[in-house]
């Protein structure tokens, strides 16, 4: 084979750089000068959330993804199970949020965030297999991310009966306190959050509640029930015609009560609640008429149309319901905050 210098060389003189076929990342430019094939496999295609409240397919591999980081330790494959809270990273351009997933999250799901998962996940070596320290995650050993030391030093706050994943609902909560944020804003703007322990353990116990119910609406928004938006009847139109999204838009920028879904439908008395729940720039419903919509990217050429997925999943209704779910996610949201 050619001396490394000289296999950099030939691989920058041949490849086709036009974006519309590939996207010729550092690593995939490795990846060649080694002579490593890239092959299809189907059971690398997973789920992630792309922005918030919008799930797309991830072709999930350690070729042709570039810089997994961490993510291999949280979602090792498509089969394995986990959750965890995005935040905005220090520094961020937006004002502090935060959501809960359990699907793979993008790297700029909010602004360029940073992602603090229940579980970590270690490929179990013979020994550990043997030993039976496998929790039986497809050939993975489940790892607590939440501490002994923070285990034992909530339960001395608010009685033995403390588990780990009540620790974990409650610091969701903190961070969606109003009270927290206003008064750590500063220091949200430069370093990671600080969790201050409750007052008390009945307070404990209302915020653990409260980050349980939260991560329920986020992580759960697809089955909730939609909320009660009116919408027309409209007669003797195919349902896929019917609900096809192009752009959504506002009826009007200013009161922001009804969405104009597309020429058939417009969606009326939007709770003014539902624009209060915000996560960085934007409402989550402005989050829904920004990403669902019909556009091409101009350097490929690729056309991203949302109503692909509502035919993948056989469901006509899947945006016009989603937007109303969104509505009730936001409304209720609120209601907890």
């Amino acid at each position: 084979g050619l001396p490394e210098r000289d296999r950099q060389s030939h691989v920058e003189g041949s490849i086709d750089p036009d974006p519309a076929k590939i996207s010729w990342t550092r690593s995939l430019k490795a990846s060649l000068r080694k002579y490593e094939r890239a092959t299809f496999q189907p059971t690398h295609v997973a789920s992630g959330l792309y922005r918030p409240f919008c799930r797309q397919h991830v072709y999930y591999d350690a070729q042709l993804n570039h810089e997994r980081s961490q993510q291999p330790r949280f979602f090792p494959s498509p089969s394995v199970d986990n959750i965890g809270i995005e935040l905005t990273g220090p520094a961020s351009h937006y004002e502090f949020c935060c959501i809960a997933t359990d699907r793979l999250p993008d790297l700029h799901l909010l602004d360029t965030g940073q992602f603090f998962p229940r579980w970590t996940y270690e490929t179990n070596s013979d020994d550990d297999l043997l030993s039976g320290l496998s929790d039986d995650h497809s050939g993975y050993q489940r790892l607590d991310n939440i501490t002994d030391t923070a285990l034992t030093e909530y339960r001395t706050a608010y009685g033995p009966d403390v588990t780990k994943d009540d620790i974990f609902y409650y610091v969701y909560a903190v961070l969606h306190s109003e009270q927290y944020r206003e008064t750590f804003a500063a220091d949200l703007k430069r370093m990671l959050p600080r969790i201050p322990l409750a007052a008390s353990t009945t307070d404990f116990e209302a915020f653990t509640d409260a980050g349980r119910k939260l991560a329920d609406l986020h992580i759960g928004y697809e089955s909730i029930e939609p909320y009660p938006l009116p919408e027309p009847t409209v007669a003797g139109l195919d349902e896929w015609e019917l609900y096809r999204v192009q752009k959504m838009r506002w009826a009007d920028k200013t009161s922001k009560k009804a969405i104009i879904y597309n020429s058939h439908i417009t969606l009326s008395d939007v709770p003014a609640e539902a624009h209060r729940y915000m996560l960085g720039s934007r409402s989550a419903l402005e989050w829904l008429i920004d990403r669902y919509r019909v556009k091409t990217d101009p350097a490929p050429g690729i056309v991203n149309d949302p109503n692909n997925w509502c035919r993948e999943h056989d469901d006509p209704r899947y945006i016009v319901d989603l937007v109303k779910r969104v509505t009730r996610v936001s409304v209720d949201t609120m209601k907890i905050v």
